[in-house]
């Protein structure tokens, strides 16, 4: 099925711009239109309940494995799939966002939330990635309205600014430092509903967390990374980057550009 919006310009206004620049994200209104998210949230799903090997009731996990279901690059697995992953829509928006040329993908990622699912706690995303820049940015898609009670993606404005934290993976630990870090450095919180449509980017260095599941309902959330096109990659800071060098850029070599099958330009 053909979605001639998806490679349709987003008119991203330089206030939008700005308020990305200054706080590290940013949310984004009709994005996407509803024959896009009734067909992508079915077909997503689908894809999410055949893939997904998480088969532990959630009272037996941890706090990581109580998040979300999560399933990497369905862009690889799925040609619908890769139709909105590759679109020239969601991609010149990153690159607008982030003054850059070009944009490549780094991976994707559904993260679907299970109705009672619990937390996800602050971090910032990078800690995981071995990219030798901060143009990167996560494009953060509900495949359904997502008021607050299903847990929409909450945000430390301008948090990106310190560095405390960043060595943190998502944990109950990470979750309490950061919290009391933002606190005590009077970090605003913002935390909003989703309007069906609506898309939120946020850097790669920015915090941020969402809530428990209070609803019924699954969550279904498929995000994208996005880098710059001329990112390079960097000597892994901890095992976590070690993993994600050979799982996402397999063959790109320390200092020379990310550029491999998995990480195709796209805008």
């Amino acid at each position: 099925m053909d979605f001639p919006l998806l490679q349709q310009f987003y008119a991203v206004s330089d206030e939008q711009i700005r308020f990305y620049q200054t706080n590290r994200f940013v949310k984004l209104k009709g994005v996407l239109d509803a024959p896009c998210l009734d067909f992508f949230e079915k077909t997503i799903s689908a894809e999410v309940a055949r893939l997904n090997n998480q088969r532990a009731e959630l009272e037996q996990r941890d706090t990581y494995g109580k998040a979300f279901l999560q399933i990497f690059n369905l862009w690889r697995e799925h040609e619908a799939v890769e139709k909105l992953v590759l679109s020239k829509r969601l991609a010149q928006i990153a690159a607008d966002l982030m003054g850059v040329k070009q944009v490549r993908i780094y991976h994707d990622q559904a993260l679907f939330k299970e109705p009672g699912g619990g937390i996800t706690p602050w971090h910032a995303d990078q800690y995981y990635w071995p990219i030798d820049t901060d143009k990167t940015v996560t494009a953060w898609i509900p495949l359904q309205e997502t008021p607050l009670e299903m847990g929409p993606l909450e945000f430390a404005a301008q948090s990106h600014r310190i560095v405390e934290g960043r060595d943190l993976m998502i944990s109950d630990e990470s979750e309490e430092k950061i919290r009391h870090n933002l606190r005590i450095n009077h970090f605003e919180h913002v935390v909003e509903p989703f309007e069906a449509g609506e898309v939120s980017f946020h850097s790669g260095w920015v915090f941020h967390r969402a809530g428990a599941n209070r609803s019924d309902k699954m969550r279904a959330v498929m995000t994208i990374i996005y880098m710059d096109a001329e990112a390079r990659l960097k000597k892994p800071e901890n095992k976590n980057q070690e993993v994600d060098w050979h799982t996402w850029c397999p063959g790109a070599r320390v200092g020379e550009i990310i550029d491999t099958p998995l990480n195709p330009v796209v805008a």
